[in-house]
């Protein structure tokens, strides 16, 4: 499929997911969205890709919203901002219900809805110089398609504030309020990008598209015998298919499963 804003760079089991706007800083747009949402489908259905990186090709990551979309949405009927939004939403789901792992690479700006992305994927790596904020108070708007996945990332107390003051979160402060797994110096972000991704690689992937789903399922539910009894399934389930029997035998027989690429 022929894309006018976003490039797939694949190497070996890997995928990266450039957003090429450079000129624009990334910033969505309609077409954007869409392409966004069309290419963490098809990557997801690529047997051949295990891990998908999502990065930005410029001085940025994604500055959120495209001005003048917001403009041009600004002159809309509800309706039609609401079809909008949902396109929105709906990209953020895609991204965030894929089953293979996916990573974020962060450098530069990551505003608004790009703070959105990097919340929405499965593991977020910063560059230190990067910079972070839900800006959207400050258009007159509110985070509300990326809600979801930040209140995930950073819970409900932190987000009460930044949700509110859009101040700008520099990396140091991502990783301490748990957005970013790591902030690292700016020649280090590829270097470090790669080695979660090998490690990624190492695992079985029915196994990481479970944990995914498995996460899904568990978090913020009570515990009681619903939820025992929903885990014992998941694993006994798990446990009966070909890949967790090549993962036991390779582990008995000292070697590597069949799936793992170094």
């Amino acid at each position: 499929m022929h894309y006018q804003t976003i490039e797939i760079e694949r190497t070996g089991p890997l995928a990266t997911l450039w957003m090429n706007r450079p000129e624009r800083h990334n910033a969505f747009d309609e077409t954007l969205i869409a392409e966004l949402t069309a290419a963490c489908a098809a990557l997801d259905a690529d047997q051949a890709i295990r891990v998908v990186i999502l990065a930005g090709r410029g001085k940025s990551f994604s500055a959120g919203a495209d001005l003048n979309w917001m403009q041009r949405a600004a002159g809309n009927s509800i309706d039609e901002n609401q079809n909008d939004a949902r396109a929105l939403a709906r990209m953020l789901r895609t991204l965030a219900e894929m089953k293979k792992p996916t990573i974020a690479r962060v450098h530069g700006a990551a505003l608004g809805g790009g703070m959105g992305l990097a919340a929405a994927c499965d593991i977020a790596v910063a560059s230190s110089q990067a910079v972070f904020a839900t800006s959207e108070v400050r258009f007159g708007i509110i985070p509300s398609a990326i809600s979801p996945y930040l209140l995930r990332a950073i819970g409900a107390r932190q987000a009460a504030r930044y949700f509110q003051s859009a101040e700008r979160i520099d990396a140091a402060r991502a990783y301490e309020i748990g957005l970013v797994h790591e902030a690292v110096a700016p020649e280090m972000l590829d270097v470090k990008v790669q080695e979660i991704a090998a490690s990624l690689l190492q695992g079985g992937p029915l196994a990481q598209a479970a944990a995914k789903d498995l996460i899904r399922a568990v978090d913020h539910q009570p515990l009681n015998d619903t939820l025992v009894e929903e885990t014992a399934h998941r694993i006994a389930h798990l446990r009966a298919t070909s890949e967790a029997r090549e993962g036991i035998t390779a582990f008995l027989e000292k070697r590597s499963p069949a799936w793992a690429t170094s």
